[in-house]
């Protein structure tokens, strides 16, 4: 175990910066027990690209991406036990390589397996990532471990728990077997793919759209499960569109300080960068996960109940096409969907949800980004919830009235960690944690 004294911490896009007494680097169970158990506050970290202030803010901090390994296989149940610490691409790639898959995968591979688990992360047209583990070890506030199986009754709550309930220690994935895709991506106008969310999702096995606010377009994405062998007309688009990233940086440089040339900017990305049909087949990670952010950008997400979603979407173009507001939206907010589950602080607990993100590519200036302001506002008067690990300003009160199972969760977080081991002062204000007396007196 490493040890690392007085020095401050910053995330990936430089956003959120916390000075620490002391930062772990392990790679052991029992460093980690011994962490923990030793430790009276202490928040953990992996690859920092949280826009959520999850991560950081104690004077004790743990680097997990150090405790990495990939433990064992079991052929025969097709699962997978691994460090919490572990990089999603090195997960992946490995079940990759014996034939199976993690059938709902996020857009990028880059974070670790325990910020994706605990932060809700997900793919389109499936579950959430933490819907595959059946298995657990978490580390408690004492440094005791606790193996949570698939049918504990706790399962539910630490699915998706912001770390608030202990640190995953090892976490075992059931997967299936791997599957190739058929993506065919194109354009079309708003008109034409919101009418007909329900029936792709029945006909196709992946569904993403890319919506281009200012537009009035979107760009469809669409995957079946085919033969691996069957032989397609492979057509990756224009030999420029690997460019989309830096002309975007380029024409919304000012946009913080003229927010109207956003407009503009998205009328010319959508011709150049989203006009063309594309197609090509890979696996499920071959064919759909980005495996780079590219450049620092800052995220917000929202999710909707998919019945709702129409009603929605139309509220929030007629609002961020007002002139009269400052909420113009970079492209492209991403679409995707997902089915419902029973983990307790899920965006799709009892409900098949629409997910919607938002970015702002100046990830210097998100904090004047009007579009995160209007975009919460309509979500959570409808009834929607926020990304775990990106950006958002509701806390315990509106929480408390879009997750039904929000109290039940907090009263398992108290009795877990009585002494509030687990919060930083973010996550303090999240559930409206009571401030104990050797907090104050600290």
């Amino acid at each position: 175990m490493k040890q690392k004294n007085n020095g401050t911490w910053v995330s990936w896009n430089e956003n959120l910066k916390h000075n620490y007494k002391t930062m772990y680097s392990i790679t052991k169970e029992d460093e980690l027990q011994e962490v923990i158990a030793n430790n009276e506050k202490i928040r953990f970290f992996g690859s920092k690209q949280s826009s959520a202030d999850i991560a950081a803010g104690t004077d004790a901090i743990i680097n997990m991406s150090t405790y990495n390994k990939i433990i064992s296989y079991d052929y025969n149940l097709k699962t997978i036990t691994v460090e919490s610490g572990l990089i999603l691409s090195e997960l992946l790639e490995a079940i990759e390589s014996v034939g199976w898959c993690i059938p709902c995968l996020p857009d990028i591979n880059t974070i670790t397996i325990g910020g994706a688990l605990a932060t809700g992360t997900h793919g389109t047209s499936g579950k959430l990532l933490a819907e595959y583990m059946t298995e657990c070890r978490l580390i408690l506030a004492d440094g005791t471990i606790r193996t949570v199986a698939k049918e504990d009754e706790l399962m539910d709550a630490v699915k998706v728990s912001l770390g608030m309930l202990g640190v995953m220690s090892t976490i075992t994935f059931q997967c299936e077997p791997a599957y190739t895709l058929h993506i065919k991506e194109r354009p079309e106008n708003d008109s034409e793919w919101l009418p007909k969310i329900k029936s792709r999702l029945k006909k196709h096995d992946f569904l993403r759209i890319l919506w281009l606010p200012h537009t009035n377009k979107g760009y469809v994405i669409t995957g079946d499960k085919i033969d691996p062998e069957k032989e397609i007309t492979e057509n990756k688009g224009p030999n420029y569109l690997k460019h989309r990233r830096n002309t975007s940086k380029f024409l919304y440089k000012y946009s913080h300080k003229f927010p109207w040339i956003t407009a503009i900017a998205n009328k010319i990305l959508a011709k150049a960068f989203f006009s063309s049909k594309k197609e090509h087949k890979g696996t499920l990670y071959q064919a759909t996960v980005t495996k780079s952010r590219g450049s620092t950008l800052e995220l917000a997400e929202w999710t909707i109940a998919l019945d709702k979603f129409p009603e929605v979407f139309n509220e929030l173009k007629t609002e961020i096409n007002k002139w009269s507001n400052k909420s113009f939206i970079h492209i492209p907010m991403d679409v995707r969907f997902v089915y419902q589950d029973n983990s307790w602080l899920s965006y799709a607990y009892k409900q098949d949800t629409v997910t919607m993100g938002c970015v702002s590519r100046n990830a210097a200036t998100a904090d004047t980004y009007e579009a995160f302001k209007s975009i919460e506002k309509i979500f959570l008067k409808h009834g929607g919830r926020p990304h775990w690990g990106k950006r958002f300003s509701a806390k315990d009160i509106q929480l408390s009235k879009v997750y039904p199972k929000w109290g039940a969760f907090k009263e398992i977080r108290e009795k877990l960690d009585p002494t509030n081991k687990f919060l930083n002062p973010y996550l303090t204000k999240l559930v409206a944690a009571k401030t104990l007396v050797n907090e104050t007196a600290a």
